[in-house]
């Protein structure tokens, strides 16, 4: 049984003006920092679901062992691309489960993906998030069991509203910089600094 990865970059990232997962830091951009992640992680298929600005992106991550979806219903929300993820990922054999994670949580490394998988073993919870800041969120694993209620999300729905409503079927792995992500100039110009 294997664990699939998708990596949710179709937003068109208004609040920063420009595309967030172009940002270069540490001589990478943003998504490329998401997609070396989740290739040396554990996960197989490492899905990046692309929407607004799909053609610019898409070159940065071109011939890497990753799967490429286009979302053509970005401007609906993240829901959509969780559909698009998911029904894509639904078509891989003896996929037991599915890791989402952003393209924006620039310090989301390959070790805690796979702390992730590792809680669902020793935990035999049905989800996995990460915690940060008394909060829980993405990057965060959801057996097969939950793809219904992932695929039925709707709108700017995340994936916060299923560790909300299944609360009592969650594990969770500290990550301290989990709340380190990129939606304004402010954002970016503090994660430079860091």
């Amino acid at each position: 049984m294997t664990t699939g990865i998708i990596i949710l970059a179709a937003g068109s990232s208004s609040r920063l003006g420009e595309p967030k997962q172009n940002l270069i830091y540490q001589g990478k951009t943003l998504l490329q920092h998401a997609v070396s992640a989740a290739i040396a992680s554990a996960c197989r298929p490492v899905i990046v679901v692309l929407g607004a600005n799909a053609q610019t992106i898409q070159s940065q991550i071109a011939n890497q062992a990753i799967q490429i979806i286009h979302n053509p219903n970005w401007q609906q929300g993240m829901a959509s691309s969780i559909n698009a993820g998911i029904s894509h990922l639904q078509k891989t054999p003896n996929i037991q489960g599915a890791v989402i994670m952003l393209c924006d949580q620039p310090f989301a490394n390959h070790t805690l993906i796979n702390q992730l998988l590792q809680a669902h073993t020793q935990s035999g919870k049905g989800i996995v998030a990460s915690l940060y800041n008394n909060t829980q969120g993405v990057p965060a694993f959801f057996h097969q069991k939950y793809f219904h209620h992932l695929l039925a999300l709707q709108g700017h729905q995340g994936a916060k509203k299923l560790l909300t409503a299944y609360a009592d079927d969650i594990a969770t792995v500290p990550f301290d910089k989990g709340a380190i992500d990129i939606d304004t100039m402010a954002d970016y110009e503090g994660l430079l600094g860091e």
